[in-house]
């Protein structure tokens, strides 16, 4: 069969960055000005719909953000809190008539703020623990080997209890991780013969989280006929630390990934993970300043798919039957900042057998937003409580989406509510159906 889903992309508009204090900035005056305060925002929004506060809207945060920028505002805890409050999901984007770019202002007013020295301690912590984490391959082996060892040691409850008194974040992760592999991920042997190369942007938790999806995502493009390969050189996409204000470290693992994938000479860059695709797709915006790499960071946008979107643009055999009842939970940074919605629902309905039992809110967000669960604990929880909801009401038994923090968090929410569902990415239902051709 044929699949022709090409979405339109959600490309980056340019602006000035003449007043930024951080490199890769945009004229945020010029971004908050687009807002008319229509209020079309505010049922899209899953903090506003959670909480009911003006302030904990995108219209709302806006206006915060633009009393500080003007001088009118100071950026004190309480205010900030309503910014630390917000997803960056990005849904409000998809609902606003006046196009106004929300994510680029949130990531630029929460920039100003880590880069000033007005930042609350918890900001200036997160940045630091994510620039010495996420951009370090080999501190995440490490640690994912740690989390290993403790999940193998099946902790009993009066250790979990010690180590929520002493240990509180290691509690939240206990809580919030899946059941990680044995080991991580190893490219799989690829047939000869295959003419064609893509590269694959593993990203820094989806090899030890999910290395299962990666493997599937080999599979799939093998069988499609492309070469997989992964650049030595590549490190983390820099979503983690640009959603936290970090921008400078931001670009600086653009520039790195600029340079391993380009080095590829891949005639496309291939990522399974939503918010890795979207920031990717991002770079020319992210580098725009940046004379040295500009031009190669436009080339790598231009170049970089999410993997069912890219999926969905070849030709195959007829698949092989799944008997399942499957719901899809949009991942926020695929159907937001990507616009990409067709795609995954076209190749799930590819496969004899699935019945797609849609959400009454399939894009809303699940309360993962990378390190959000973490740092935004009970209000994710409320959030993550509301989907699960949504979900048990389609009665199916499979939950599909396209990025491993979505995976993770209804993985979480099933424990929790002791749902009987399996949680995947689409290309793993895709790979079991073409592995059932044979």
């Amino acid at each position: 069969m044929t699949m022709m889903i090409r979405e339109p992309r959600v490309e980056d508009e340019g602006a000035s960055d003449e007043a930024a204090p951080v490199p890769g900035t945009h004229d945020i005056r010029e971004d908050i000005a687009r807002c008319v305060h229509c209020g079309f925002c505010l049922q899209a929004c899953p903090t506003y719909l959670e909480l009911g506060m003006e302030t904990d809207s995108p219209r709302g945060r806006i206006a915060l953000i633009d009393a500080v920028t003007s001088g009118r505002a100071s950026p004190t805890q309480p205010l900030l809190a309503h910014l630390d409050a917000c997803l960056q999901c990005r849904a409000c984007e998809r609902a606003c008539p006046s196009a106004v770019p929300f994510g680029r202002i949130m990531e630029d007013a929460r920039a100003r703020v880590v880069e000033s020295s007005k930042a609350p301690l918890a900001w200036k912590v997160r940045t630091r623990a994510l620039r010495h984490v996420v951009g370090h391959s080999g501190r995440l082996s490490v640690l994912a080997s740690l989390g290993r060892a403790y999940q193998r040691s099946r902790p009993g409850v009066a250790l979990r209890a010690a180590l929520t008194r002493v240990l509180p974040p290691i509690a939240r992760l206990d809580d919030a991780l899946p059941r990680l592999s044995a080991s991580a991920f190893h490219m799989p042997a690829q047939p000869p013969g295959l003419t064609r190369t893509v590269a694959l942007l593993t990203g820094c938790v989806m090899p030890h989280m999910y290395p299962r999806t990666h493997e599937a995502t080999v599979r799939v493009l093998n069988r499609l006929g492309y070469r997989v390969v992964v650049p030595a050189q590549q490190t983390c996409c820099g979503a983690l630390s640009l959603h936290a204000g970090d921008r400078r470290f931001a670009r600086e693992l653009a520039r790195r990934n600029v340079a391993a994938f380009l080095a590829s000479e891949a005639e496309a860059v291939i990522v399974n993970a939503a918010g890795c695709g979207s920031t990717m797709k991002e770079y020319a915006a992210l580098l725009a300043d940046d004379v040295a790499c500009a031009a190669a960071a436009r080339r790598l946008s231009e170049r970089t798919y999410d993997v069912l979107e890219f999926v969905a643009s070849q030709t195959f055999s007829p698949l092989g039957r799944i008997d399942a009842d499957v719901t899809l939970q949009d991942s926020c940074h695929l159907a937001h900042a990507q616009g990409i919605t067709a795609a995954p629902r076209a190749l799930l309905r590819a496969i004899p057998g699935i019945e797609l039992r849609e959400m009454a809110a399939p894009d809303r967000c699940c309360g993962s937003a990378g390190i959000y669960s973490l740092v935004q604990r009970d209000l994710s929880a409320r959030l993550l409580r509301s989907k699960m909801d949504d979900v048990a009401r389609t009665g199916a038994t499979v939950i599909a989406t396209a990025n491993p923090g979505c995976m993770a968090q209804l993985e979480a929410g099933a424990r929790r509510r002791r749902l009987d569902v399996r949680v995947v990415h689409v290309i793993e239902l895709l790979d079991e159906a073409m592995a059932r051709t044979r």
